[in-house]
């Protein structure tokens, strides 16, 4: 489910956590298990963050790049979190994870499947802030079609149950600069990974 524009009332408060995140755990350039470094910069917040590396995708406690515990979540991203959550459907929904993806011009996310996390049964919300991004949702098998769902500052987008696994993606942003945020898009994705 796209929510448009429900972040909106949030941003005053989300831009100051946002910058409060990346001074203790900065955005990086991760590296898949095939060796590829992602195009996408990233960083987490919360009890549990995602990370990659060669020896796969997994969640963690600490921050490998700081050897510290990730910041922990704003009280702001859990509220939105939630309240994103059961608007579309899934009441009591408290995520311990929240992965941030920091997009510039030409950065792209390929199709995958959440599914590192131990809880299915739970949704994910997914924020966007920043320049427009066409989203790609697809089926259960990476060779399925997908839709393209256009999304704007401020959109959150939903989905679990029958929908939890499907594959989804972001096509190669392009340069259109937001008033706030400049040439980069900013998408958090809430989870409950444990």
């Amino acid at each position: 489910m796209v929510l448009r524009g429900f972040a909106l009332p949030y941003v005053p408060d989300l831009m100051p956590a946002i910058a409060g995140i990346e001074t203790t755990s900065p955005f990086r350039h991760m590296v898949t298990p095939g060796g590829f470094t992602m195009s996408v910069a990233l960083t987490n917040c919360g009890a549990l963050g995602w990370t990659t590396d060669r020896r796969g995708y997994r969640y963690t406690t600490v921050d490998p790049d700081t050897g510290k515990p990730w910041p922990v979540m704003p009280e702001v991203f859990f509220r939105l979190a939630n309240e994103a959550a059961a608007e579309a459907g899934f009441d009591d929904f408290e995520p311990d994870a929240c992965l941030l993806n920091r997009y510039l011009p030409g950065s792209r996310l390929a199709l995958h499947q959440d599914k590192n996390e131990q809880a299915y049964e739970t949704p994910i919300v997914s924020v966007s802030l920043g320049m427009r991004a066409t989203f790609l949702f697809g089926g259960h098998a990476r060779t399925a079609p997908t839709i393209k769902v256009p999304l704007h500052h401020g959109d959150v987008v939903v989905w679990g149950g029958a929908d939890r696994l499907r594959y989804h993606g972001v096509m190669p942003i392009k340069d259109a600069p937001h008033a706030l945020l400049g040439s980069q898009r900013i998408n958090f994705t809430f989870r409950k990974a444990a």
